[in-house]
């Protein structure tokens, strides 16, 4: 029996579970699968509204009574390096970029569990193998790349980090990234999204979406120092030293929480 796929995505949202930023909070998530001709337009529509790809899923938190999770992004045309991240551009000169369609390798998978049992062993990422680690990769409706760099070490040239990105409309969407966690002097996540600002300034695009940003949350406040840092919320991007943080539910005057509408692109 043949099966119509729906022509409009379905949305779901997920049972509350643990927060994995905050403590003493639980998290609900709102999705989608992508799927068939519209993927394209629908990863670009939804991500300027605050959602994240994974591998055939779109998402974006739908916490009751918390709006600590705001999906960031920076301008490419207005960010401005501190004197730290200069010093940090400079120190990585020597690296070598590389851009290719999204196939996985043996090179990116030893890096990849690597980075995890130093960063994050308890993370939900511990238990990947490597069919997993290359569905993450490969899995991908959309227009995805991976950006590797490389360094010379010994007349040879070695994998050091790596990210997957989604190439959007207005921007570069960073899905995930990885790199050598023994290179600290190098500072490598920072220089990464340097480097991929860069890279949205080569192909002439206006944002580079760093996935969310958690007010409040130690694991995430490295991205305050990407200024001008703006932030998706309450249906809208502002600049996030304005964004309010909210520990409670928006109610209107019927006593229901009022949720943040969702645009769909067209067909055309």
């Amino acid at each position: 029996m043949r099966h119509t796929l729906p022509k409009n995505p379905q949305f779901y949202v997920t049972a509350p579970q643990e927060c994995p930023y905050l403590e003493k909070q639980t998290e609900r998530k709102l999705f989608t699968a992508l799927y068939g001709s519209n993927s394209i337009r629908l990863n670009n529509s939804l991500s300027k509204q605050g959602f994240r790809r994974s591998q055939n899923v779109l998402y974006r938190p739908s916490c009751s009574n918390c709006n600590a999770c705001m999906s960031a992004r920076i301008s490419s045309t207005e960010f401005k390096q501190s004197k730290s991240q200069k010093r940090i551009s400079i120190k990585n000169e020597d690296l070598i970029r590389v851009v290719k369609p999204p196939l996985a390798t043996d090179q990116q998978y030893d890096l990849f569990k690597r980075y995890i049992n130093k960063r994050h062993s308890n993370g939900g990422m511990s238990d990947m193998d490597a069919d997993d680690f290359t569905a993450m990769i490969e899995e991908t409706n959309v227009e995805s790349k991976l950006v590797e760099y490389y360094a010379n070490k010994n007349g040879t040239t070695e994998l050091i980090s790596f990210s997957l990105v989604d190439i959007l409309d207005d921007g570069i969407s960073m899905v995930y990234s990885v790199f050598d966690p023994d290179m600290k002097e190098r500072s490598l996540g920072t220089y990464m999204i340097i480097d991929h600002n860069y890279l949205a300034l080569e192909m002439m695009l206006k944002f580079v979406y760093l996935g969310y940003w958690v007010k409040g949350s130690s694991k995430m406040d490295y991205k305050k120092r990407f200024s001008p840092l703006e932030v998706f919320t309450d249906d809208k991007w502002i600049c996030a030293t304005k964004a309010i943080y909210r520990n409670s539910t928006i109610e209107n005057r019927f006593g229901k929480k009022q949720s943040v509408p969702i645009y769909l692109p067209s067909d055309e």
